[in-house]
């Protein structure tokens, strides 16, 4: 089984809103798009902080300020491509309300997190916003 990690970042900005993107494509395991955050997997030799940094940058064309917290660690296992992901959520203030989206991602939204109820919210996500709220 291959081992990766994956970093994932909530952005909430001034309004008291997060930041969500949907892709543009469905994933393999995807039967309907679901909102997530911004992030993806880490770089061999790469940190935690540079990958989390680069996966913004490319995603939503934003620069992390301040230092992001972590707020949930889970275990991803997928015994189809026989890999095991450890993602790593953080989340952050920041005083944005508008970003570019990467040509990967189609939609996005600001919302407050008792609103992301009525929304098809990625699974590990949703599982990182029953925590938190």
């Amino acid at each position: 089984m291959n081992l990766q990690v994956g970093v994932k970042i909530l952005i909430r900005n001034k309004s008291d809103k997060y930041l969500f993107i949907k892709r543009k494509k469905l994933l393999q395991n995807e039967t309907e798009q679901s909102w997530d955050i911004p992030g993806g997997r880490i770089k061999p030799g790469e940190t935690l902080m540079k990958a989390l940094q680069r996966e913004v940058n490319e995603e939503i064309n934003v620069t992390l300020t301040g230092e992001p917290r972590l707020i949930n660690a889970q275990d991803i296992f997928v015994p189809t491509k026989k890999f095991h992901v450890v993602r790593l959520t953080y989340m952050i203030d920041l005083d944005i309300d508008s970003v570019k989206l990467s040509d990967a991602h189609g939609e996005l939204m600001w919302a407050t997190l008792p609103n992301t109820s009525s929304f098809n919210i990625e699974p590990f996500l949703k599982e990182t916003l029953d925590k938190i709220s």
